[in-house]
């Protein structure tokens, strides 16, 4: 959730981030009425409850004559509390629900809008251009023997493949690049669970409206992740951590996503499926450092980039295209020659406070007080790197060159061959 005490001392920046999500800003008035009504309910049964415990104790002193009408009023007192308490139970459930309306407040500098109103930071590497007609990821990687979507549909249905031979093995070594970028600065590679509790998908921001994006396992009441972000978020939940360093960890883990509103986007090859593995960064850090650690996790994303030998650009992510829990977020997009076009390969987030908040993670400051950390994540390697990278170095016999970084990974392989 959003920091309470802003949301009493200044509305008005509430509404003016709600406003460039396109959400209605009423919700910011919803949840201060919510939040008075709470107080008031609490006030109520505080007071009761310290008239109860002061009457309780006249029942000792009081004599035998006055005794009795002491109980009598401290039991009409019990009934009382007992309510008020009631009351306010109900009065916090009804903030909770009003205040989980507010998604987390933008940065002050991030573009408004929807998805077509970012702003480009910066464009680098070279425009891939041929001298004969490319061919996109899906020719490429069948003439390769690196994908099979038709036995992918069959065993599993639309949007699922099997990467086979050299394929498979790409799709390793760039993950095994993004994972020792990743422990060569500072981040401890972590395992998580794919399966996750409802209390730390909603934690994260994820059952909020797409909510129809996760797989969800009614009988067992877990949620499929579609990124480790969710499992390393609630890997510290409900815990006071020192983050006067930040906490850095890399998830390598398969995420699952639905994919429920892409229906005919995106249907051939590997761009948008139901399966894929990635390495993801994330990090727990102190609020006043989350903005420069966000710019070095986008640093180490573009040197990805540029080791794979890529074109790519840096877009600043209008609010309206967030999700829940980012305050800011960039993307960055290579460029997938068959579609002349930039198309997403990977993104980070700075989530502030929201998550932590929602989780309860927080560190010790100087004072001894304690207060939400912030969280920060973005993906270092991911399956989609496949497409840009074939289509990238592909040549006009359909073999492809193997960026130089990445061949360590594939025991020296300088091209993958067209396979007879």
């Amino acid at each position: 959730m959003i920091d309470v005490q802003l949301l009493r001392d200044t509305p008005d920046v509430v509404k003016r981030s709600q406003r460039a999500r396109g959400n209605d800003p009423a919700t910011v008035d919803a949840a201060l009425a919510a939040d008075s009504a709470r107080r008031e309910a609490l006030q109520r049964y505080e007071t009761l409850r310290a008239e109860q415990n002061s009457r309780s104790k006249e029942i000792g002193k009081a004599s035998k004559d006055d005794r009795p009408a002491l109980l009598a009023a401290v039991q009409e007192l019990s009934a009382q509390v007992k309510d008020a308490q009631a009351r306010a139970n109900e009065a916090d459930a009804a903030f909770d629900e009003a205040v989980s309306k507010i998604e987390n407040v933008v940065l002050d500098d991030v573009p408004a809008g929807g998805e077509d109103d970012f702003t480009v930071l910066r464009t680098e590497g070279v425009k891939p251009e041929f001298d004969f007609t490319p061919r996109d990821h899906l020719e490429l990687g069948e003439l390769l023997g690196a994908i099979d979507m038709p036995r992918g549909a069959k065993v599993s249905g639309a949007r699922f493949s099997y990467l086979r031979g050299i394929g498979a093995r790409l799709e390793l070594a760039v993950m095994q690049l993004g994972l020792n970028k990743a422990l060569e600065n500072g981040f401890t590679m972590v395992t998580p669970p794919t399966l996750v509790k409802p209390e730390i998908m909603r934690g994260t921001g994820f059952l909020g409206e797409h909510a129809d994006e996760i797989y969800y396992l009614p009988a067992d009441d877990l949620y499929l992740t579609g990124t480790s972000e969710v499992a390393l978020a609630g890997y510290h939940a409900d815990e006071i951590i020192d983050v006067d360093e930040p906490l850095r960890y890399v998830g390598w883990s398969t995420c699952y996503r639905r994919e429920a509103g892409s229906a005919g986007k995106d249907t051939r090859g590997i761009i948008r499926v139901h399966q894929f593995n990635k390495a993801e960064m994330f990090v727990f850090t102190r609020p006043e450092e989350a903005q420069a650690e966000h710019e070095r996790m986008l640093g180490w994303q573009e040197e990805m980039m540029r080791a794979l030998g890529l074109h790519y650009r840096v877009i600043d992510t209008a609010a309206g295209d967030l999700g829940s829990s980012a305050a800011r977020k960039y993307d960055v997009e290579a460029w997938v020659p068959t579609q002349d076009a930039y198309r997403e390969l990977t993104s980070t987030s700075n989530c502030t406070t929201y998550q932590a908040r929602r989780l309860s993670i927080r560190a010790r400051g100087e004072d001894g007080k304690t207060r939400p950390v912030a969280t920060l994540n973005g993906t270092i390697a991911t399956t989609r790197w496949l497409v840009a990278i074939l289509e990238t170095h592909q040549r006009a016999d359909g073999s492809v060159t193997v960026p130089e970084a990445l061949r360590p990974y594939l025991g020296g392989l300088e091209v993958l061959e067209p396979i007879a």
